[in-house]
């Protein structure tokens, strides 16, 4: 069975956020390429949505949230087998302190 990704407003502002930071301090190209592949690397999420590992620094929450890394970057996500999907609720540059992690969604 294949699983649907679903970006939050959060991760989609969290994405947006990455891009607009990549376009000004880089190029246009280096934004646009980081973007595509993050998305890209939620893809796997579809038929495999158990490979990425727990996330530890979540773990006070009852939900069971996991995350892949690309580059810099951690994707945090939850599978809802529920809704048949796996939803991203935030990109996080590993470069920041982790526990801006736990920041308002």
């Amino acid at each position: 069975m294949e699983l649907e990704v679903y970006w939050t407003n959060f991760s989609k502002k969290e994405l947006k956020k990455i891009f607009n930071y990549y376009k000004e301090n880089a190029s246009l190209n280096v934004a646009k390429n980081l973007v595509i592949g993050i998305t890209k690397e939620t893809g796997k999420l579809k038929k495999h949505p158990k490979i990425g590992q727990e996330e530890k620094l979540l773990e006070k929450d009852s939900r069971d949230f996991r995350y892949l890394v690309y580059k810099n970057y951690k994707i945090i996500y939850l599978v809802n087998l529920e809704e048949n999907r796996v939803e991203v609720f935030d990109v996080f540059d590993t470069r920041l302190n982790p526990l801006k992690m736990q920041r308002g969604k």
